[in-house]
C-alpha cells in the first residue's frame, strides 16, 4: 500500500498561496480560505482511495514569525482535515522535517522508505483539487513496478511524485519539477513512468484555468471537488471573455 503523504501548512493569509492573492482578484484571506478547501478535497481524494494517509504538516518553529497564528500549526492543520473527514482517526500526522521543499518531502520519502519500510511513498501538495481517488490508485499501481511515477502539471510543475526507492532529493523539486525529478530518477537507475497531467492552483493564471474546469462539471453534472467548488461558486469566480480576452471575473 502506498502511503500519500500531503505536505501542507497551516491555512494563514500571506504564508499560503501568496502568488495568487497577487495576481488574481482574491486577498490574502480569502486565498487562505482556497488553499483550506483545496487540502480538504485532497485528504478526502486520499481517504477514497487504497493509500494510506500522511499528513505532513509545517512545524511552528519553523514559520517565520510574521505568519504565526493563534493556535498552534499542527491543531489548525488537524481541525481542518478533521472538519474534511469527519475526525482524524484515519489519518496520521507527522511535522515536516527539513529548510527546504526538497529537503522536507525527502526526508519523509526516505524515513518512510529506509526506517518503516513502506512499500512505496507519494508525495502531494494541497494545490491539485481535481487530484482524485482514481489519480492516486492508478499512480500506486504503477509504484509496484515502477520506482518512480511523476503527475504533471503545467509549467513544468508536478502535482504528485511517488517512489518505490529514494533518489537524491537535495534540490530534487528545483523547476522545472517534473524535469529535475525525471533527471534524479535517472541518476538513480530508475525507472520512471507518469499519471494524466492535471492543473494546480498557485497562481491566476492557474485559477483562470480551473474555474472554467470546476463550471463545466457543475453544468455537466459531473464529479467535483466539493470543498474547491463551493468555494468558487461562493465567490462568484467566473472567467469571461472581454474583447477576445479571456479574463477572471467575479460577480
Amino acid at each position: 500500500m502506498t502511503v500519500i503523504a500531503v505536505l501542507a501548512e497551516p491555512p494563514r493569509p500571506g504564508l499560503v498561496l501568496s502568488e495568487l492573492a497577487e495576481t488574481s482578484p482574491l486577498s490574502e484571506s480569502e486565498a487562505a480560505e482556497l488553499y483550506a478547501a483545496m487540502l480538504k478535497d485532497v485528504c478526502i481524494a486520499v481517504e477514497r482511495s487504497g493509500g494510506d494517509l500522511l499528513v505532513n504538516y509545517r512545524a511552528e518553529g519553523d514559520i517565520p514569525d510574521e505568519f504565526a497564528g493563534d493556535h498552534d500549526s499542527e491543531a489548525e492543520v488537524r481541525s481542518v482535515v478533521a472538519d474534511a473527514l469527519g475526525g482524524t482517526d484515519d489519518a496520521r500526522f507527522e511535522p515536516q522535517v527539513g529548510s527546504t521543499f526538497s529537503a522536507r518531502a525527502g526526508n519523509t520519502v526516505s524515513h518512510l522508505l529506509n526506517e518503516e519500510e513502506v512499500h512505496s511513498v507519494a508525495v502531494v501538495r494541497p494545490v491539485a483539487p481535481l487530484l482524485g481517488r482514481t489519480h492516486i490508485d492508478s499512480a500506486a499501481m504503477k509504484l509496484r513496478s515502477t520506482p518512480v511515477v511523476l503527475g504533471p502539471s503545467t509549467e513544468g510543475r508536478v502535482y504528485f511524485s511517488g517512489f518505490l526507492d529514494p533518489i537524491d532529493f537535495t534540490d530534487a523539486y528545483a523547476e522545472p519539477e517534473v524535469e529535475t525529478l525525471a533527471e534524479r530518477a535517472d541518476d538513480a537507475g530508475h525507472g520512471l513512468d507518469y499519471v494524466p497531467m492535471l492543473p494546480v492552483l498557485e497562481t491566476g493564471a492557474d485559477l483562470a484555468t480551473i474555474v472554467p474546469m470546476l463550471r463545466s462539471r457543475v453544468e455537466s453534472e459531473r464529479l467535483v471537488p466539493e470543498h474547491t467548488t463551493t468555494f468558487v461558486f461562493e465567490k462568484g469566480l467566473r472567467v469571461e471573455s472581454t474583447d477576445g480576452v479571456l479574463e477572471l471575473v467575479r460577480d
